[in-house]
Protein backbone atom coordinates (compact mmCIF):
# COMPACT_ATOMS: atom_id res chain seq x y z
CA UNK A 1 0.00 0.00 0.00
CA UNK A 2 1.70 3.55 -1.11
CA UNK A 3 2.06 5.78 1.62
CA UNK A 4 -0.97 8.28 1.54
CA UNK A 5 1.14 11.40 1.33
CA UNK A 6 2.27 9.71 -2.13
CA UNK A 7 -1.53 9.42 -3.07
CA UNK A 8 -1.80 13.45 -2.28
CA UNK A 9 0.78 14.05 -4.90
CA UNK A 10 -0.21 11.68 -7.15
CA UNK A 11 -3.76 13.58 -7.05
CA UNK A 12 -2.22 16.80 -7.24
CA UNK A 13 -0.42 16.33 -10.47
CA UNK A 14 -4.10 14.61 -12.23
CA UNK A 15 -6.27 17.66 -10.77
CA UNK A 16 -4.11 20.89 -10.17
CA UNK A 17 -3.98 23.34 -13.16
CA UNK A 18 -0.78 22.96 -14.72
CA UNK A 19 0.25 26.64 -13.63
CA UNK A 20 -0.34 25.37 -10.03
CA UNK A 21 2.23 24.23 -7.99
CA UNK A 22 2.82 20.36 -6.63
CA UNK A 23 4.29 19.64 -3.58
CA UNK A 24 6.28 16.46 -5.25
CA UNK A 25 8.57 19.09 -7.58
CA UNK A 26 8.92 21.35 -4.73
CA UNK A 27 12.49 23.61 -4.71
CA UNK A 28 12.70 21.78 -1.39
CA UNK A 29 13.67 22.51 2.03
CA UNK A 30 17.49 24.26 3.54
CA UNK A 31 17.52 21.15 5.58
CA UNK A 32 16.61 18.08 3.82
CA UNK A 33 14.39 16.34 6.22
CA UNK A 34 12.54 12.78 6.21
CA UNK A 35 9.17 13.36 3.98
CA UNK A 36 5.90 12.38 6.02
CA UNK A 37 4.11 9.38 5.45
CA UNK A 38 0.32 11.04 5.41
CA UNK A 39 1.14 15.15 4.99
CA UNK A 40 2.96 16.42 1.70
CA UNK A 41 5.48 19.30 2.58
CA UNK A 42 3.11 22.35 2.07
CA UNK A 43 0.68 20.63 4.79
CA UNK A 44 3.62 20.66 6.94
CA UNK A 45 4.64 23.62 6.27
CA UNK A 46 1.18 25.36 7.43
CA UNK A 47 1.08 23.32 10.62
CA UNK A 48 4.21 24.34 11.81
CA UNK A 49 3.22 27.81 11.18
CA UNK A 50 -0.07 27.72 12.91
CA UNK A 51 2.00 25.92 15.93
CA UNK A 52 4.56 28.44 16.14
CA UNK A 53 4.45 31.41 18.93
CA UNK A 54 5.00 33.87 16.54
CA UNK A 55 1.20 33.15 15.33
CA UNK A 56 0.18 33.14 18.38
CA UNK A 57 1.52 36.31 19.40
CA UNK A 58 -0.45 38.01 16.23
CA UNK A 59 -3.33 37.74 18.05
CA UNK A 60 -2.36 40.90 20.29
CA UNK A 61 -0.42 42.63 17.45
CA UNK A 62 -1.97 45.79 16.04
CA UNK A 63 -3.97 46.06 12.37
CA UNK A 64 -4.75 49.28 12.51
CA UNK A 65 -6.21 50.48 16.15
CA UNK A 66 -3.46 50.80 18.48
CA UNK A 67 -4.58 47.76 21.25
CA UNK A 68 -7.97 47.55 20.69
CA UNK A 69 -10.44 47.07 23.53
CA UNK A 70 -13.56 46.21 21.06
CA UNK A 71 -13.96 42.68 21.18
CA UNK A 72 -14.73 42.86 16.98
CA UNK A 73 -11.49 45.01 15.47
CA UNK A 74 -9.77 43.32 13.59
CA UNK A 75 -5.70 42.20 15.15
CA UNK A 76 -3.01 41.04 12.79
CA UNK A 77 -4.16 37.57 13.66
CA UNK A 78 -7.64 37.88 12.24
CA UNK A 79 -5.83 39.79 9.43
CA UNK A 80 -3.96 37.08 8.64
CA UNK A 81 -7.13 34.01 8.75
CA UNK A 82 -9.24 36.52 6.57
CA UNK A 83 -6.18 36.77 4.09
CA UNK A 84 -5.97 32.90 3.93
CA UNK A 85 -9.76 32.02 3.48
CA UNK A 86 -9.96 34.61 0.50
CA UNK A 87 -6.77 32.77 -0.78
CA UNK A 88 -7.73 29.79 -0.42
CA UNK A 89 -11.31 30.30 -2.36
CA UNK A 90 -9.69 31.76 -5.34
CA UNK A 91 -6.97 29.00 -5.05
CA UNK A 92 -9.33 26.11 -5.47
CA UNK A 93 -11.42 28.05 -8.03
CA UNK A 94 -8.14 28.30 -9.69
CA UNK A 95 -7.39 24.32 -9.24
CA UNK A 96 -4.21 25.80 -7.51
CA UNK A 97 -2.50 23.97 -4.45
CA UNK A 98 -4.51 25.07 -1.92
CA UNK A 99 -2.17 23.66 0.45
CA UNK A 100 0.82 25.98 -0.55
CA UNK A 101 -1.82 29.17 -0.70
CA UNK A 102 -2.73 28.50 2.98
CA UNK A 103 0.91 28.40 4.14
CA UNK A 104 1.99 31.31 2.59
CA UNK A 105 -0.70 32.99 3.45
CA UNK A 106 -0.43 32.03 7.47
CA UNK A 107 3.07 33.23 7.47
CA UNK A 108 2.99 36.15 5.64
CA UNK A 109 2.93 38.72 8.62
CA UNK A 110 4.61 36.73 11.14
CA UNK A 111 7.34 39.74 11.22
CA UNK A 112 5.18 42.32 11.81
CA UNK A 113 6.05 44.43 14.56
CA UNK A 114 3.82 45.80 17.56
CA UNK A 115 1.33 48.57 16.75
CA UNK A 116 1.66 47.66 13.01
CA UNK A 117 3.14 49.62 10.50
CA UNK A 118 4.30 52.67 13.32
CA UNK A 119 6.67 49.99 15.04
CA UNK A 120 7.88 49.45 11.52
CA UNK A 121 8.55 52.54 10.44
CA UNK A 122 10.30 53.22 13.81
CA UNK A 123 12.49 50.15 13.34
CA UNK A 124 13.54 50.87 9.66
CA UNK A 125 14.37 54.40 10.91
CA UNK A 126 16.60 53.16 14.05
CA UNK A 127 18.01 49.66 12.58
CA UNK A 128 21.33 49.90 10.35
CA UNK A 129 20.21 47.64 8.03
CA UNK A 130 16.51 48.98 7.74
CA UNK A 131 13.12 47.20 8.58
CA UNK A 132 10.47 45.71 6.63
CA UNK A 133 8.23 43.56 8.01
CA UNK A 134 7.67 40.84 4.84
CA UNK A 135 12.05 40.27 5.45
CA UNK A 136 11.25 39.81 9.24
CA UNK A 137 8.30 37.54 8.23
CA UNK A 138 11.23 35.17 6.37
CA UNK A 139 13.48 35.68 9.29
CA UNK A 140 11.30 34.19 11.84
CA UNK A 141 10.17 31.23 9.78
CA UNK A 142 14.11 30.57 8.40
CA UNK A 143 16.16 31.36 12.10
CA UNK A 144 13.99 32.73 15.08
CA UNK A 145 11.18 30.35 15.72
CA UNK A 146 12.42 26.99 17.79
CA UNK A 147 15.44 28.94 19.20
CA UNK A 148 17.55 29.87 16.07
CA UNK A 149 16.48 26.48 14.56
CA UNK A 150 13.86 28.05 12.32
CA UNK A 151 10.56 26.06 10.70
CA UNK A 152 12.72 24.74 7.88
CA UNK A 153 10.31 25.75 5.44
CA UNK A 154 9.88 24.69 1.80
CA UNK A 155 11.40 27.28 -0.97
CA UNK A 156 7.86 28.24 -2.41
CA UNK A 157 6.47 29.17 1.12
CA UNK A 158 9.55 31.59 2.09
CA UNK A 159 9.25 32.66 -1.65
CA UNK A 160 5.93 33.85 -1.00
CA UNK A 161 6.28 35.30 2.31
CA UNK A 162 8.92 37.38 2.05
CA UNK A 163 7.26 38.87 -1.64
CA UNK A 164 3.94 39.18 -0.67
CA UNK A 165 3.87 43.08 0.11
CA UNK A 166 3.38 45.42 -2.30
CA UNK A 167 2.93 48.87 -0.09
CA UNK A 168 0.98 51.44 -2.45
CA UNK A 169 2.39 49.51 -5.42
CA UNK A 170 0.30 48.71 -8.38
CA UNK A 171 -2.43 45.76 -7.54
CA UNK A 172 -1.20 43.27 -10.55
CA UNK A 173 1.82 44.74 -11.74
CA UNK A 174 2.62 43.53 -15.44
CA UNK A 175 4.65 40.08 -15.94
CA UNK A 176 8.13 41.33 -15.25
CA UNK A 177 11.95 39.36 -15.79
CA UNK A 178 12.88 41.00 -12.60
CA UNK A 179 12.28 37.74 -10.31
CA UNK A 180 12.20 40.12 -7.25
CA UNK A 181 8.47 42.18 -7.91
CA UNK A 182 6.01 39.00 -7.93
CA UNK A 183 6.52 35.68 -6.25
CA UNK A 184 7.35 32.92 -8.59
CA UNK A 185 4.54 30.73 -7.70
CA UNK A 186 0.64 31.38 -8.55
CA UNK A 187 -0.36 30.44 -5.16
CA UNK A 188 2.00 33.09 -3.76
CA UNK A 189 0.40 36.03 -6.48
CA UNK A 190 -3.24 34.89 -5.11
CA UNK A 191 -2.04 35.50 -1.33
CA UNK A 192 -0.65 38.89 -2.72
CA UNK A 193 -3.64 39.64 -4.01
CA UNK A 194 -5.86 38.27 -1.22
CA UNK A 195 -4.51 40.68 1.34
CA UNK A 196 -5.58 43.72 -0.51
CA UNK A 197 -8.57 42.63 -0.76
CA UNK A 198 -8.70 41.72 3.03
CA UNK A 199 -7.55 44.54 4.23
CA UNK A 200 -9.55 47.20 2.42
CA UNK A 201 -12.64 45.26 2.84
CA UNK A 202 -12.38 45.00 6.70
CA UNK A 203 -10.58 48.05 7.75
CA UNK A 204 -12.98 50.29 6.11
CA UNK A 205 -15.39 47.61 7.95
CA UNK A 206 -13.58 48.95 11.35
CA UNK A 207 -13.49 52.93 10.35
CA UNK A 208 -16.88 52.56 9.93
CA UNK A 209 -17.08 50.78 13.74
CA UNK A 210 -14.74 53.24 15.03
CA UNK A 211 -16.65 56.02 13.77
CA UNK A 212 -13.45 57.63 11.78
CA UNK A 213 -15.70 56.79 8.49
CA UNK A 214 -19.52 57.22 8.36
CA UNK A 215 -21.09 55.10 5.44
CA UNK A 216 -22.69 58.10 3.72
CA UNK A 217 -19.00 59.29 3.26
CA UNK A 218 -17.98 55.74 0.93
CA UNK A 219 -17.97 57.04 -2.60
CA UNK A 220 -21.21 56.28 -3.97
CA UNK A 221 -19.71 54.89 -7.39
CA UNK A 222 -17.38 52.47 -5.22
CA UNK A 223 -20.42 51.26 -3.55
CA UNK A 224 -22.27 50.69 -6.91
CA UNK A 225 -19.40 49.02 -8.29
CA UNK A 226 -18.99 46.36 -5.50
CA UNK A 227 -22.10 46.50 -3.11
CA UNK A 228 -23.15 47.50 -0.17
CA UNK A 229 -21.17 45.26 2.45
CA UNK A 230 -18.05 44.14 3.38
CA UNK A 231 -19.18 40.36 2.41
CA UNK A 232 -20.75 41.99 -0.89
CA UNK A 233 -17.71 43.93 -1.86
CA UNK A 234 -15.14 40.99 -1.06
CA UNK A 235 -17.28 38.70 -2.98
CA UNK A 236 -17.31 41.17 -6.09
CA UNK A 237 -13.63 41.60 -5.88
CA UNK A 238 -12.81 37.49 -5.48
CA UNK A 239 -15.21 36.34 -9.01
CA UNK A 240 -13.99 39.14 -10.54
CA UNK A 241 -10.20 37.79 -10.09
CA UNK A 242 -11.36 34.31 -10.67
CA UNK A 243 -13.58 34.96 -14.08
CA UNK A 244 -11.25 36.71 -15.42
CA UNK A 245 -8.04 34.76 -14.88
CA UNK A 246 -9.83 31.60 -16.23
CA UNK A 247 -11.06 33.97 -19.07
CA UNK A 248 -7.17 34.89 -19.76
CA UNK A 249 -6.43 30.79 -19.77
CA UNK A 250 -5.42 30.55 -15.82
CA UNK A 251 -1.45 31.53 -16.61
CA UNK A 252 -1.94 34.87 -15.50
CA UNK A 253 -3.88 36.35 -12.49
CA UNK A 254 -5.80 39.01 -14.11
CA UNK A 255 -9.40 41.51 -12.97
CA UNK A 256 -11.34 43.75 -14.83
CA UNK A 257 -9.44 47.49 -15.40
CA UNK A 258 -12.45 49.16 -13.41
CA UNK A 259 -12.60 46.45 -10.46
CA UNK A 260 -8.59 47.52 -10.25
CA UNK A 261 -8.92 50.86 -10.84
CA UNK A 262 -11.96 50.51 -7.92
CA UNK A 263 -9.82 48.85 -5.51
CA UNK A 264 -6.97 51.41 -5.80
CA UNK A 265 -9.12 54.38 -5.73
CA UNK A 266 -10.84 52.24 -2.11
CA UNK A 267 -6.81 51.90 -0.98
CA UNK A 268 -6.51 55.62 -1.25
CA UNK A 269 -9.92 56.39 0.52
CA UNK A 270 -8.55 54.73 3.35
CA UNK A 271 -5.01 56.44 3.43
CA UNK A 272 -6.77 59.83 3.32
CA UNK A 273 -9.81 58.67 6.21
CA UNK A 274 -7.95 56.31 8.35
CA UNK A 275 -4.69 55.78 7.89
CA UNK A 276 -3.58 59.07 8.00
CA UNK A 277 -6.37 60.44 10.09
CA UNK A 278 -4.91 62.42 13.07
CA UNK A 279 -6.38 61.12 15.38
CA UNK A 280 -5.33 57.52 14.28
CA UNK A 281 -1.88 58.72 13.84
CA UNK A 282 -1.34 60.65 17.71
CA UNK A 283 -1.46 56.91 18.76
CA UNK A 284 1.29 55.90 16.37
CA UNK A 285 3.43 58.93 17.03
CA UNK A 286 3.02 57.99 21.13
CA UNK A 287 3.60 54.31 20.13
CA UNK A 288 6.44 54.76 17.52
CA UNK A 289 7.65 56.44 21.39
CA UNK A 290 7.47 53.47 22.71
CA UNK A 291 9.72 51.37 20.19
CA UNK A 292 12.04 54.09 20.08
CA UNK A 293 12.70 54.05 23.60
CA UNK A 294 12.74 50.27 24.51
CA UNK A 295 15.36 50.07 21.15
CA UNK A 296 17.62 52.56 22.40
CA UNK A 297 17.32 51.12 26.03
CA UNK A 298 17.85 47.86 25.41
CA UNK A 299 20.89 48.39 23.03
CA UNK A 300 22.49 48.88 26.72
CA UNK A 301 20.88 46.92 29.42
CA UNK A 302 20.12 43.03 29.58
CA UNK A 303 17.57 43.28 32.02
CA UNK A 304 13.77 42.31 30.90
CA UNK A 305 15.70 40.70 27.87
CA UNK A 306 14.75 37.38 27.37
CA UNK A 307 17.56 35.98 24.95
CA UNK A 308 15.86 32.91 24.15
CA UNK A 309 17.41 32.67 20.87
CA UNK A 310 20.99 30.66 19.95
CA UNK A 311 22.24 33.56 17.64
CA UNK A 312 25.60 32.63 15.71
CA UNK A 313 28.34 33.76 17.46
CA UNK A 314 29.23 37.56 17.02
CA UNK A 315 25.64 38.98 15.56
CA UNK A 316 25.16 42.41 16.24
CA UNK A 317 23.86 43.66 19.19
CA UNK A 318 21.36 45.97 17.25
CA UNK A 319 20.52 43.40 15.53
CA UNK A 320 19.44 41.34 18.62
CA UNK A 321 17.49 44.13 19.83
CA UNK A 322 15.62 44.53 16.49
CA UNK A 323 14.36 41.04 16.79
CA UNK A 324 13.28 41.32 20.44
CA UNK A 325 11.29 44.05 19.71
CA UNK A 326 9.77 42.80 16.70
CA UNK A 327 8.18 40.05 18.11
CA UNK A 328 6.47 41.92 20.81
CA UNK A 329 2.81 42.11 21.31
CA UNK A 330 1.11 45.52 21.77
CA UNK A 331 0.02 44.86 25.41
CA UNK A 332 3.61 43.87 26.22
CA UNK A 333 5.58 46.01 24.65
CA UNK A 334 3.15 48.55 27.13
CA UNK A 335 4.11 46.29 29.64
CA UNK A 336 7.38 46.37 29.71
CA UNK A 337 7.57 49.96 28.66
CA UNK A 338 6.21 50.86 31.80
CA UNK A 339 8.42 48.74 33.92
CA UNK A 340 11.58 49.70 32.38
CA UNK A 341 10.58 53.89 31.89
CA UNK A 342 7.58 54.37 34.52
CA UNK A 343 7.84 54.55 38.70
CA UNK A 344 6.24 51.24 40.27
CA UNK A 345 3.96 51.40 43.53
CA UNK A 346 5.78 50.15 46.15
CA UNK A 347 5.03 46.93 47.55
CA UNK A 348 4.98 46.32 51.01
CA UNK A 349 4.93 42.98 52.46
Amino acid sequence: MSLIRQQIEEREALNLAPAAARARESRGRERPEEECSIRVAFQRDRDRIIHCKAFRRLKHKTQVFLAPAGDHYRTRLTHVLEVSQIARTISVALRLNGHLTEAIALGHDLGHTPFGHAGEAVLNELHPDGFHHYQQSLRVVDLLEHKGQGLNLSWEVRDGICRHSKGRGAILPPPSKDSTVLPATLEGQVVRVSDIIAYVNHDLDDAVRAGLVQENEIPPHLIQRFGETPSRRVDTMVRDLVEQTLAAGGEQLTMSPDIVGGIDELRTFLFAKVYENYQVHADFFKAMKVIRELYQYFMTHDEHWEKSINYPPGTPRDRMVCDFIAGMTDRYALDLYSRVFLPQPWSIL
